[in-house]
């Protein structure tokens, strides 16, 4: 079973818009009554059985149920037939509400995330349907519930041989768009290592340097951006709250956000097709992201978006049959590629590699890039044969048959 995910503009009409944000909203309320709900059972039993808060105590019966998916769903449908306002947006999409929230609870259990939190006026921004109609999509037009027939910016055609499953509409502030998920029932191969390997070493100096000598510089898309976000926040922050010119103003600094990101997601997918036309396998480093968005260059970690990087780089190696695999970092920079000597530990600001041992000489970044390429091929289990001294960064290692 093969998905896949596309993505379309929607061209809504005003009275189609006006039925979606109503929806929004009260998918809104639902989530905030359904957190209310299980975070006043959870309050009602944080205090000490013999003891009260001294601020305010929650009256709960002590037999009562903890609030579930299940249990949330049921008084949901109980409360759709006195309430109009549910009764008219979609059900299951309203359910779909209650399952994110049972899931943001999952991840608060089991991954340590925060404690889900209320959504204001404005922050729900997307409408889950996950069932859809027969033939729901008729040339550049798509069926959704509520709302009808709607147009949508064909950008790429829908493969042959998938059905759209499920469909996700989400507002953004250059407009509607809808996420379909189109399935097919097809068998995915797994494919072996092949072709000429690449690693690749990620940095601030330059976004990445790879094992054949290849340096790509960093963009700036936050960074850049950054004076002329400042001014058009100062401007909101000047507007009276809620009025027309502050939403104006709310407007602008939305959509140089959503600006800053397509930039940033278009280099990341051009990256990685370049990446994917040079060899047939590719070799990354399997970093702790969350360590270094937290570090002393956390906003240049995160302008630069290494996390997404390589999520959309191993999707287009699945995609385009690359083989893609992440190799441990540890000591990258304090490995010699040609001897495999230790050379110590480096500073910042020392950008080139010398080894003392053999005489060889290159960019840090590209040392690594060539150690973890080693790596990667003794993970799949291909031979490295050294070359020896004199040569071309991008000729040092070849690929002997495979010893598997």
């Amino acid at each position: 079973m093969l998905n896949l995910t596309y993505t379309y503009r929607l061209k809504l009409n005003q009275q189609q818009s006006q039925t979606y944000d109503e929806w929004l909203e009260t998918s809104r309320r639902v989530w905030n009554f359904a957190l209310g709900e299980r975070k006043d059972w959870y309050n009602s039993r944080s205090c000490r059985i013999d003891a009260c808060s001294l601020k305010s105590e929650y009256i709960i019966a002590a037999d009562a149920p903890r609030p579930t998916f299940a249990s949330q769903c049921k008084a949901l449908t109980q409360a759709r037939k006195a309430n109009p306002a549910l009764n008219a947006a979609h059900s299951q999409m309203l359910q779909q509400v209650l399952r994110r929230l049972e899931k943001s609870f999952i991840g608060m259990w089991e991954s340590g995330r925060g404690f889900p939190r209320f959504k204001k006026q404005g922050r729900m921004r997307s409408l889950l349907f996950p069932q859809l109609g027969v033939n729901p999509i008729q040339g550049n037009k798509v069926k959704l519930p509520g709302i009808g027939w709607v147009k949508m910016q064909l950008s790429r055609p829908i493969p042959d041989g998938f059905v759209a499953k499920q469909a996700q509409v989400v507002k953004k502030a250059s407009g509607w768009y809808v996420m379909l998920t189109l399935q097919s029932d097809v068998n995915v191969p797994s494919f072996a290592p092949h072709g000429q390997p690449i690693g690749i070493d990620l940095g601030l100096k330059s976004f990445l340097a790879t094992s054949t000598g290849e340096q790509i510089a960093r963009p700036r898309f936050f960074v850049d951006l950054q004076r002329q976000l400042k001014l058009l926040q100062q401007r909101v922050s000047s507007k009276k709250l809620g009025s027309k010119n502050w939403r104006k103003a709310q407007h602008k600094v939305a959509r140089l956000h959503e600006h800053i990101h397509n930039t940033r997601q278009d280099f990341h997918f051009k990256l990685a097709h370049h990446l994917c036309d040079q060899g047939g396998m590719i070799f990354t480093e399997d970093l702790n992201l969350k360590a270094w968005a937290k570090g002393m260059f956390s906003k240049h970690t995160l302008d630069a978006g290494f996390g997404e990087f390589l999520s959309i780089l191993e999707w287009v190696c699945w995609k385009r049959g690359i083989y893609f695999a992440q190799v441990n970092p540890h000591g990258t920079s304090q490995t010699c590629p040609n001897c495999n000597h230790h050379t110590g530990k480096k500073d910042l600001s020392e950008r080139v590699h010398r080894c003392y041992e053999c005489g060889f000489e290159t960019d840090r970044d590209v040392a690594a890039a060539m150690v973890l390429m080693q790596r990667g091929l003794a993970a799949v289990g291909h031979t490295v044969k050294m070359l020896g001294e004199g040569l071309s960064n991008s000729s040092l290692l070849t690929q002997e048959s495979p010893v598997l």
